[in-house]
């Protein structure tokens, strides 16, 4: 068996024991009581969804606290007060705590979130993907969010999946996002050439495991974050020592 292959088993196998795995509290932010909002997705469905569209060009811990901050700023987390806020209102409380790098176009995309949620979606932002959707159904509804492009759509769709354990009526469509970390495995592990392009990589994954492509978001994350690093790789430490043909 070539290392490509024994590589992408282990990381397959990896990812299905993940996937497997019983529903477990996440940690999205360092703030305790906002990784408590946003993993309570029976209750604050929309805490999940606006962290989701805020995570964009910013650190992602600062992403998905915004969410409980501005609640918190309003004084209230229910869906209503935060559907009969204004945008200034939001655009305020951004400008005001700094809470993204681009305060007005992301307090506009906030704002334009909760009134989808409203609109579209009953006030309640479960409807997403509580009718056991297909995932392109799943990816594409988070797509129709004002600033969402297909890295956090599908993000979303696998966090959902992977964490929260949301049955989808396939994983198809669930792509790998490519992440730094991601990217780095990918190209020392040998699947993806160095000058390789995001397309490249997703078109990769989908070929190694079509079935679920972003199955391999979580495991080469980890990798990539504990070991693979861009100076000084651990690789003694790594279990894919022994097959990895080491580009560097």
């Amino acid at each position: 068996m070539d290392s490509k292959k024994e590589i992408s088993e282990i990381l397959i196998n990896k990812g299905l024991e993940l996937l497997n795995r019983p529903r477990e509290i996440g940690i999205y932010t360092k703030n305790n009581d906002a990784n408590r909002l946003i993993n309570d997705i029976e209750n604050y469905p929309y805490a999940f969804t606006l962290g989701a569209v805020m995570d964009s060009q910013i650190d992602a811990e600062k992403a998905w606290y915004i969410p409980y901050k501005v609640m918190s700023e309003l004084r209230d987390y229910n869906f209503n007060t935060l559907l009969s806020s204004s945008l200034e209102k939001i655009k305020g409380i951004f400008k005001k705590y700094s809470l993204h790098r681009f305060n007005e176009k992301m307090a506009q995309n906030f704002y334009l979130a909760v009134q989808k949620i409203h609109n579209i979606y009953n006030d309640n932002a479960a409807n997403i993907w509580n009718d056991y959707p297909l995932s392109a159904t799943a990816v594409r509804r988070f797509l129709e969010f004002n600033g969402v492009g297909i890295k956090i759509s599908t993000m979303a769709a696998n966090i959902l999946v992977r964490n929260f354990k949301v049955p989808l009526k396939d994983h198809i469509c669930i792509d790998i996002s490519p992440d730094v970390q991601v990217v780095r495995v990918f190209k020392r592990i040998g699947f993806i050439p160095k000058n390789a392009s995001r397309e490249l990589l997703i078109y990769t994954a989908r070929e190694i495991y079509p079935e679920y492509p972003g199955i391999f978001d979580t495991i080469c994350w980890d990798i990539g974050k504990n070991w693979c690093r861009p100076k000084n790789p651990k690789c003694r430490n790594c279990y894919l020592e022994k097959y990895c043909p080491k580009v560097m």
